[in-house]
């Protein structure tokens, strides 16, 4: 298979294939070349082939030489070396630029290169030919026999991509069971090939349960249940689902005349470790970060105390179903992975990372990666000045956590838009909603409403449905997509709802907060964004209508930090346009013209953008004199609203007779007054 494929990829064109699952092996038109046996240039072009952008040379002297006599002219002499065997005539494969050193192997086909463009992609989209192909290439270990002697910071990235490609290996190898025919021998040694890369997932050895039951091997069947629920006792994991996988597969496929009471293993006591299985919310585990700063093993650090302020908050959220720190920490300590914690612990999301002090500067990488396809969902590096480290660390976590929320819930809104409507379960439901309500027009809004009130009915104790419905109502109100005051008594009596189903999720305080601002009451309202914001200081959206209802007829500077700060917590945030609009909107009651209109055009220029959005935007063009660019938006709001004036506008709103009077001025100037 892997020669099938490589000639057809040499004939395509690619004369150079760089395989590294395995001993490193690099072969030109089909030739194996020749490497030179310095364990150091393999490692160089390894790191450098999977850096995602070119690389500091103090940075990799770092990474490999331990206080060498002449570590850049080490660097250079391998260099060398790699060019001798990468470059071609007219094809510079080595590009060295100031300081820095980067590795284009964009022609080429590289093992490890290519796996992970398909897991981005989506492996649960590839076909039964493609994952048989990505199954083939994982002929070893990731750049086997490897490690170097001294070198701290290289072997703990090898162990690191290790983990990773161990995890691609396992995912490849899930998708092609579940495509190969039950019982086939070819699903019993992909399985196989599973179980030994992931021996504590419970989902590979169901799979193998049902196939051995499937081929009446009912002996095997329960000799590898007793022996799996020794392993997973041992290790304190819960073996229960095993046992209950079993019984159903005895249920479904055994003849009448075997028993049910058979199952020896069914009487082993109870495990130790309290991970529930996922009842609706997605589940997260957030492993202890790794320490670049100190040596390995050690623990303790600000690295630690990162984990566990991210798990914290994100427990905050009320959102996901968040594994507890004891447990992680536990499984760390057992020298597990995230990527196999991940199957472990049988949670749909895996957040890892690493810190790393330079100076006065901190700087976090993280990752979130979805388990069962190991696709890399997120990743960001937050780098911040470490004057006052509880502070940086501080900041950091609001902006990880804040982070992953948005793109969790981006993800499962993906995810539950191809879900057929009557098979959703109130999660699903709840996501289906926000797909339809982020697009902010009333069709969709009417969708969402459907989608919310799904959720509700399947599960009533849901109280982000509550809010999510009571939005629905608020932008009916807002928009007056209908008759406003049944709109505005049905956004406070469901977000009512939804604090009656859990006072401590910040999102029924923000419905709350936002019902009571359509009620006219502003400082009640404040007092509920508050209390969300309070309960969980990385909710972007608290802090955005926080700077809503101020940037109104509150404390405009106090809007435009609250503004600043939620697109600081969520810079691509669905409600992207209204963070900006209330920055405008602030500046415009500050008397700082010219700067409201260069926000308000940026709140324009964003997607989903409605029209009381481009008003803003015109009124605030034509106070500063841009007459030209201000009746621009003209058409755009004609297009949205034919019938649109500033009275349209000023209902909307609940502006100081002052600012009313700012905006009457620009509207008449351009012809909507």
């Amino acid at each position: 298979m892997v020669a099938a494929v490589e000639s057809a990829v040499e004939s395509g064109g690619m004369a150079i294939h760089v395989r590294m699952l395995g001993s490193m092996a690099v072969s030109r038109a089909g030739a194996a070349l020749a490497l030179p046996p310095s364990r150091k240039l393999r490692a160089l072009i390894a790191y450098l082939a999977l850096a995602p952008h070119a690389v500091n040379r103090a940075h990799l002297c770092e990474l490999l030489w331990d206080i060498p006599n002449d570590p850049r002219g080490e660097l250079r002499w391998c260099l060398s070396k790699a060019r001798a065997l990468l470059d071609e005539p007219g094809r510079r494969r080595i590009e060295t630029a100031q300081d820095t050193v980067r590795l284009d192997l964009a022609d080429c086909r590289v093992d490890v290169l290519e796996i992970g463009q398909a897991m981005q992609q989506g492996i649960d989209k590839a076909g039964l030919e493609r994952l048989r192909e990505l199954a083939a290439l994982f002929v070893g270990d990731f750049l086997d026999g490897l490690e170097i002697g001294r070198s701290p910071f290289f072997n703990s990235w090898l162990t690191a991509q290790r983990r990773r490609l161990r995890a691609c290996h396992a995912a490849v190898l899930e998708h092609l069971a579940a495509g190969l025919p039950a019982g086939s021998e070819e699903r019993f040694a992909c399985l196989d090939k599973w179980l030994q890369l992931a021996p504590f997932d419970r989902h590979v050895h169901e799979r193998l349960l049902d196939s051995l039951g499937m081929r009446g091997r009912w002996r095997e069947g329960e000799e590898h249940l007793a022996a799996a629920v020794r392993a997973f006792e041992a290790e304190g994991l819960d073996w229960r689902p095993l046992r209950d996988a079993w019984r159903d597969v005895r249920a479904r496929r055994a003849s009448p005349a075997q028993s049910l009471e058979s199952a020896g293993p069914a009487q082993a006591p109870a495990a130790t470790a309290d991970v529930p299985e996922r009842t609706g919310r997605a589940s997260i585990a957030v492993m202890p970060f790794a320490d670049r700063s100190t040596q390995a093993g050690v623990r303790g650090g600000l690295a630690d105390g990162l984990a566990f302020d991210v798990i914290a908050r994100l427990a905050k959220l009320r959102s996901l179903f968040v594994i507890a720190q004891g447990t992680v920490f536990a499984l760390d300590q057992r020298s597990v992975g995230p990527e196999e914690a991940g199957r472990t612990l049988n949670v749909d999301y895996v957040v890892s990372g690493s810190l790393r002090r330079q100076g006065q500067r901190v700087a976090v990488e993280v990752q979130l990666v979805e388990s069962r396809t190991a696709r890399i969902v997120w990743a960001d590096v937050f780098d911040h000045k470490l004057d006052d480290a509880f502070q940086a660390l501080d900041e950091i976590s609001d902006r990880i956590v804040a982070s992953i929320e948005i793109e969790i819930e981006a993800a499962e809104r993906n995810r539950a838009i191809l879900t057929p409507p009557n098979s959703l379960d109130a999660w699903q439901a709840h996501h289906r909603g926000l797909w339809h309500m982020y697009r902010f027009n009333r069709t969709d809004n009417e969708q969402a409403r459907h989608f919310f009130e799904m959720a509700v009915r399947l599960d009533p104790t849901f109280s982000r449905a509550y809010a999510g419905l009571s939005f629905t109502h608020w932008q009916t109100a807002f928009q007056r997509w209908g008759e406003q005051a049944p709109a505005i008594d049905m956004a406070f009596e469901t977000a009512g709802q939804g604090l009656i189903a859990d006072d401590r999720d910040p999102a029924a305080h923000w419905a709350m907060g936002r019902a009571l601002w359509l009620r006219g009451s502003q400082e009640q309202s404040l007092t509920e964004l508050r209390s969300a914001v309070d309960l969980s200081p990385n909710f972007a959206l608290g802090h955005y209508t926080l700077g809503f209802v101020n940037c109104q007829s509150g404390d405009a500077e106090a809007a435009i930090g609250s503004s600043d700060h939620s697109r600081h917590l969520s810079p691509f945030d669905p409600l992207l346009f209204g963070m900006l609009a209330v920055r405008a909107l602030a500046l415009m009651r500050l008397g700082r013209i010219d700067e409201a209109a260069g926000w308000a055009v940026k709140a324009a220029a964003r997607p989903n953008a409605h029209v009381h959005i481009l008003a803003i935007a015109a009124c605030c063009l034509a106070l500063a004199g841009k007459q030209d660019e201000a009746l621009g938006f003209l058409p755009l709001i004609r297009k949205a609203a034919p019938s649109y004036r500033v009275d349209d506008l000023l209902m909307a709103f609940r502006l100081t007779p002052d600012t009313q009077a700012v905006f009457r001025e620009g509207a008449r100037r351009i012809g909507i007054g």
